[in-house]
């Protein structure tokens, strides 16, 4: 398991969705990449909308009229030759998630401080991969089974959970699922 800048042990992720529960919150879904659906944790991480829709278009591989926020700093990057090489959630601290992007450049690579629901949605546009650390995952996420409860969940073929899946889990969802 790749480390982050700190030393903590990562784990690959996918994202899995957004979903709203009944509180209205947006709410990103990351789960170990190769486990099967129902198996392990699913980590939840409650953003804001504007980075939920920004993440709901980078899954379903529209592209906006205009570009979102994300799009511009993938633009951005892409125009002064740099990448986003990984994203990682490091840690929590006092319910608030922590992240950091790696960016390769000509000059080496450079970690910047960022929040989950930015780097998240930016990795996705830049085909980057994203890791939690073990210790957020393990402490943070929920059992596998409250997110798709006793059912097989078809994937696309890059992975990625279908939208549609979502729709029966978002009538789902209730508050409580997601307190430690």
């Amino acid at each position: 398991m790749p480390d982050d800048s700190t030393g903590a042990t990562m784990v690959q992720v996918r994202v899995l969705g957004v979903a709203i529960d009944s509180d209205g919150q947006h709410i990103i879904l990351l789960k170990p990449v190769g486990e099967a659906q129902t198996v392990g944790n699913v980590l939840p991480i409650v953003v804001g909308e504007q980075e939920a829709n920004s993440t709901l278009i980078a899954l379903s591989g529209e592209t906006p009229p205009r570009p979102l926020s994300h799009d511009l700093m993938n633009t951005l990057l892409d125009s002064v030759g740099a990448h986003v090489e990984r994203v990682d959630v490091t840690r929590i601290d006092q319910g608030t998630f922590y992240a950091e992007i790696t960016l390769g450049m000509a000059a080496g690579s450079l970690v910047l401080d960022a929040r989950p629901s930015d780097s998240v949605a930016l990795a996705l546009r830049a085909g980057a991969p994203v890791f939690v650390a073990d210790d957020v995952l393990e402490a943070e996420g929920i059992p596998a089974a409250m997110v798709e409860p006793g059912r097989d969940v078809e994937e696309t073929p890059d992975g990625e959970q279908s939208l549609d899946e979502f729709k029966d889990f978002l009538e789902h969802v209730d508050p409580e699922d997601f307190q430690s």
